[in-house]
């Protein structure tokens, strides 16, 4: 789905710099670059809307549309650390760091978590036993 989505914003992406760049300036004379009003107004003249001026308005609808339906998928995807990061860990060598004993397999760490909110407030840390599970065998190249 999000892969849908995306190709439909950088089509639409697309359109829109395509449409922007095909219509002709309101003041394209040098008059009105310094305040000039030689033959328009101040906003320029309020003709109907061309092809061109709708076609604009469609896309950037449909643009923001989809930026916003992008980012509400990011967001409701439920990972907090994109998948990336999570791959690039350093591997774990079973060796003490910084005076901490190393664990045996099979034994527990305790590890204090903090608890969910209940009635608005917070809930008070609470110290957990974890498992230790066997460092994985390093990867051959």
């Amino acid at each position: 789905m999000v892969t849908l989505v995306t190709i439909i914003h950088v089509i639409v992406c697309l359109i829109l710099v395509v449409v922007v760049l095909l219509q002709s300036g309101k003041a394209a004379d040098l008059a009105g670059a310094f305040g000039g009003m030689g033959s328009q107004t101040v906003f320029g003249p309020r003709g109907s809307a061309t092809v061109l001026s709708k076609a604009t308005t469609i896309s950037a609808i449909l643009f923001m549309l989809t930026s916003m339906t992008l980012s509400i998928m990011a967001t409701r995807s439920g990972s907090g650390t994109p998948d990336l990061l999570r791959k690039t860990g350093a591997p774990v060598t079973g060796q003490p760091t910084s005076g901490v004993p190393a664990q045996t397999p099979g034994s527990t760490v305790p590890i204090t978590v903090q608890t969910g909110v209940e009635g608005g407030k917070q809930g008070a840390p609470q110290t957990v036993p974890v498992p230790v599970s066997p460092a994985p065998a390093p990867q051959q190249k």
